[in-house]
């Protein structure tokens, strides 16, 4: 069976890797023949380095790599490509081959509203507003494309609005994501990570918020939910047809 190598971005809040780590041995539960390992871009071992080098050792020829982001940024298009190239130098007869990023997967959307659920946020509370908490990039057509997002979450529901927001790098801040809501109506705010894990990041718009009044709560993130194994299983799945494709015709 082809390895899948889930690579999560990293944290320095030891919370970060504890929260990825719980969402892959829910993921080899769900799937208990799979071979899943965990490595890390950066600040947490293994490494990926570390845990491609183990899977050539012990023998395997392929390998699918999913990248547990939510974006396609840097680390997506350039930080792991090159760490993947650099692999294929090492082992020239291990075939590797990486998965689309986890995306703005619809799936990952009623995963949010299920957190958000379990924070008092009833689908029929028509003076709820929420707060979609993003990282933010430097691309602005990237915050563009997670901007659209709230809509996506608001959708099917009474609620008076959602507005996505950014920790880093772009507007609106948390407090003008709140502002926004309250003008339009709303009594009550769900501020929602659009995160894996909490983490340093998370902190931040948790203090930031702290200071926009009371009548704020705060879901949980992602973390391992249900709708996220899927998502990875399904991206492994397409890499792994793809790969297998292309290693039939290089036979």
């Amino acid at each position: 069976m082809t390895p899948l190598i889930a690579v999560a971005h990293g944290s320095r809040d030891p919370r970060s890797a504890r929260v990825v780590a719980a969402a892959v041995s829910a993921l080899r539960a769900k799937r208990p023949e799979l071979d899943v390992r965990l490595c890390f871009l950066d600040l947490n071992a293994p490494s990926v380095d570390q845990v491609i080098d183990t899977v050539a050792a012990e023998g395997h020829s392929s390998a699918v790599i999913v990248p547990m982001l939510l974006g396609s940024a840097f680390h997506a298009r350039v930080d792991l490509p090159a760490l993947l190239d650099a692999a294929r130098l090492r082992h020239p007869h291990l075939h590797v081959r990486q998965a689309d990023v986890l995306g703005h997967d619809a799936r990952l959307v009623e995963a949010v509203r299920d957190r958000i659920g379990e924070a008092g946020g009833s689908a029929r509370e028509s003076g709820l507003g929420i707060v979609l908490a993003a990282v933010g990039s430097s691309d602005p057509a990237a915050n563009d494309r997670t901007r659209e997002l709230a809509g996506s979450v608001v959708a099917g529901t009474r609620w008076s609005g959602a507005v996505t927001c950014f920790a880093t790098s772009a507007e609106p801040t948390v407090q003008q994501a709140i502002s926004t809501l309250r003008q339009a109506g709303a009594e009550r705010i769900v501020i929602a990570p659009w995160f894996l894990a909490p983490g340093l990041l998370t902190d931040r718009v948790s203090r930031a918020a702290e200071s926009s009044g009371p009548g704020i709560t705060y879901a949980a993130t992602i973390g391992p939910h249900p709708r996220l194994l899927d998502v990875i299983l399904d991206r492994y799945s397409q890499t792994r047809t793809e790969l297998q494709r292309h290693q039939a015709l290089s036979a």
